[in-house]
């Protein structure tokens, strides 16, 4: 595997020169700076390019080439900003970039309830607590006719556990809930979030699956005749929140995605945590049906404490059966005679690193643990397969 990791710019705290040191060849970066619509402009990508390429490393993946929400609802400028989208894949192609990652999640990227969950040995890690988020919900965002979606178990439930907590951890839920998109530090106010949920109270899954698809029947075969792979990330967590519809959860909606654009540019970002929170998903089954549609890999692993937790557990031990995945995937760029590109996906917060500025799940100690513990295991694998 091409090794990795997810850089956020020159505003991000963690200089490349240590990523370098981590051992990776490949940077995974964005224009962050870009508004959402806009095109990604040669010069703009170039001079992106000649910061990594100056820290001894190559940009390799765009995450993310953002979808503008006006696709995503198919109204306003949407289709002046696919046009953009297809400028910007063909300038991307000329700058050499191969794959670019994106996803079709309505407002928000990736939920969480808890940025620092405490592990037994102290370092902290990610948290979705379903209960947790359920208070949220209904009792401190309040939006429009959320009880409709609720039993009357749930709110109760909800309620008891809102009693336990303090005034301080009430407001730290909401920030944890509602931080802004990667790359950014600035969380959404609760009008913000409200006025834009407002904005898909029409829209079904079905609606924003239609959307997609006319998205990829038009970008799609512009990225297949430049070369260029789009990998669709996976919906974090694989399940609606904030009555939002949620279409990149399940073997089903891969299935339906890639039949309906039969291309092999159309493709998945292959997140193991992301598809692992969903206990029905077959992480081995999906390599087997899509493995000629995996362009981007997204390791890690999740722990599920019970139907309403799951957090993020160490990259070799959890719920997902990593060593299997492993071996399926090094037998899958056998296979395709291809290096596919790999980051170490998020990290535990460590003490050395704590009260240090960084991104909720982008430590790099943490990282880099994750790093050579699947470093490790690829390096054990592939022996094992040599010695047949």
């Amino acid at each position: 595997m091409q090794q990795t990791m997810r850089w956020f710019g020159p505003n991000d705290a963690i200089a490349l020169k240590d990523i370098r040191q981590c051992g990776v060849t490949g940077i995974v970066t964005a224009l962050h700076e870009i508004p959402v619509g806009d095109i990604w402009t040669i010069d703009a990508i170039i001079a992106r390019q000649e910061i990594v390429r100056n820290a001894g490393m190559e940009w390799t993946v765009i995450e993310s080439l953002p979808v503008h929400e006006d696709i995503k609802k198919a109204n306003g400028n949407y289709l002046e900003y696919i046009e953009n989208y297809k400028i910007s894949l063909k300038n991307v192609a000329k700058c050499g970039i191969k794959v670019v990652t994106y996803n079709f999640m309505p407002i928000l990227d990736w939920v969480r309830t808890n940025h620092a969950f405490e592990n037994p040995d102290g370092s902290k890690a990610l948290l979705f607590n379903q209960v947790a988020f359920n208070y949220f919900d209904l009792f401190l965002l309040k939006r429009p006719n959320v009880e409709n979606d609720y039993s009357d178990e749930d709110k109760q439930i909800a309620s008891a556990y809102g009693k336990t907590l303090s005034e301080a951890e009430k407001e730290l839920l909401f920030k944890n809930v509602l931080l802004g998109l990667p790359g950014s530090k600035v969380n959404f106010t609760a009008e913000q979030i409200l006025a834009l949920l407002d904005n898909y109270k029409d829209i079904n899954n079905d609606t924003l699956r239609n959307n997609l698809i006319h998205f990829l029947k038009e970008v799609a075969p512009v990225a297949e005749a430049l070369g260029v792979k789009l990998a669709i990330h996976p919906d974090d967590p694989p399940f609606p929140v904030m009555g939002l519809p949620r279409i990149v959860c399940t073997e089903a909606d891969l299935k339906m995605i890639f039949e309906a654009v039969p291309i092999n540019a159309n493709g998945l970002c292959y997140c193991t945590g992301s598809l692992g929170a969903d206990p029905n998903n077959d992480l081995e089954k999906i390599i087997a049906d899509y493995g000629d549609r995996i362009h981007f890999l997204h390791l890690r692993n999740v722990a599920r404490d019970s139907k309403d937790v799951f957090r993020e557990s160490e990259h070799l031990h959890g719920d997902n059966p990593i060593e299997s995945i492993m071996e399926k995937l090094i037998v899958l760029m056998q296979k395709r005679n291809v290096s596919l590109p790999m980051r170490p996906d998020h990290g535990f917060l460590h003490s050395i690193e704590e009260g240090k500025e960084q991104y909720p799940g982008y430590s790099l100690v943490g990282r880099l643990k994750g790093l050579a513990e699947l470093r490790g295991l690829e390096m054990g694998i592939m022996y094992k397969i040599k010695q047949g």
